[in-house]
């Protein structure tokens, strides 16, 4: 039977009760992603989890805080979710077009780029140092099945890191919208083809 593949990113959907913490960090992290960093308040996010302010403050002593650590753990599930995608026994483009597939559907209303250059003119070095370290690990899973690709002959010796930059580049390409919020091709399944096999024409040469 095959089972749903959950979107890169999203918060897991667990029946059993959750930590106040994990509470707080999943909505949180909804709010962010639809509304921004800067319209997103303490308040509301203790409106949201039903919870008073001071215990969102007794988790996370500021907003920046709390961002950082939904956004790092956010790209902990997309590793997690990366992996287990990466690991199958399927030929390495169809695993990247899966890949692709779920990244436009968990991206298809959300503008990544300018969400994230928004939210980092209020964090500091600190913080973005560790989003940096977790997107860092988040792209090991990538640049490991790319290497192992190439020690079993699947695709030409490339340098690994570029080959892994250049994917997660043109998956980001998929998400333009122009002035009118089009999207570049309207069907996810088309769009996420079309990158695929343009990168894969590259890499695979």
């Amino acid at each position: 039977m095959e089972h749903k593949q959950r979107p890169l990113g999203r918060p897991r959907q667990n029946k059993n009760t959750i930590s106040t913490k994990d509470k707080i960090v999943n909505i949180a992290t909804k709010l962010f992603l639809n509304k921004g960093y800067q319209i997103v308040s303490m308040d509301d996010v203790a409106k949201e989890c039903d919870v008073t302010k001071a215990t969102i403050y007794y988790y996370y002593a500021t907003k920046a805080d709390l961002f950082t650590d939904t956004m790092v753990q956010m790209m902990v599930r997309i590793r997690e979710n990366m992996y287990r995608i990466l690991s199958s026994n399927k030929p390495l483009k169809e695993r990247l077009l899966d890949v692709a597939k779920i990244h436009l559907t968990a991206t298809m209303d959300i503008d990544i780029n300018s969400f994230m250059r928004d939210a980092k003119i209020f964090l500091s070095d600190k913080h973005l140092k560790q989003m940096q370290d977790a997107e860092d690990k988040m792209y090991e899973v990538l640049a490991q099945t790319i290497d192992k690709a190439i020690q079993e002959g699947e695709i030409p010796k490339r340098h690994t890191l570029l080959s892994v930059h250049a994917f997660v580049a043109l998956l980001y390409v998929g998400d333009y919208k122009d002035v009118d919020q089009k999207p570049l091709i309207p069907d996810i399944e088309d769009l996420a083809q079309q990158i695929v096999d343009f990168y894969w024409n590259g890499l695979s040469k």
